[in-house]
C-alpha cells in the first residue's frame, strides 16, 4: 500500500507515516478502512531479479 498524494497514513504500531513508494502492510481492519476511504492505494510490487541472474551487456 502507498498513501495517495497528499495523504499521511500513520502506521498504528509505530506512529511512524507510510512512504510515498509504499510498503507491505497487514491485511488488517485498519489498513482496509484506510484504502475504503481513500488515503491509500494499492501499489505494485517491485519485480525481483532472479538470484545470480546477469545483466546482459551489448
Amino acid at each position: 500500500m502507498k498513501p495517495r498524494a497528499g495523504a499521511l497514513v500513520r502506521d498504528p504500531e509505530t506512529m511512524k507515516p507510510v512512504p510515498a513508494k509504499g510498503r507491505d502492510v497487514p491485511r488488517s481492519s485498519y489498513w482496509l478502512r484506510r484504502l475504503q476511504a481513500g488515503e491509500l492505494e494499492q501499489a505494485q510490487k517491485p519485480k525481483r531479479r532472479q538470484a545470480g541472474a546477469s545483466k546482459k551487456e551489448d
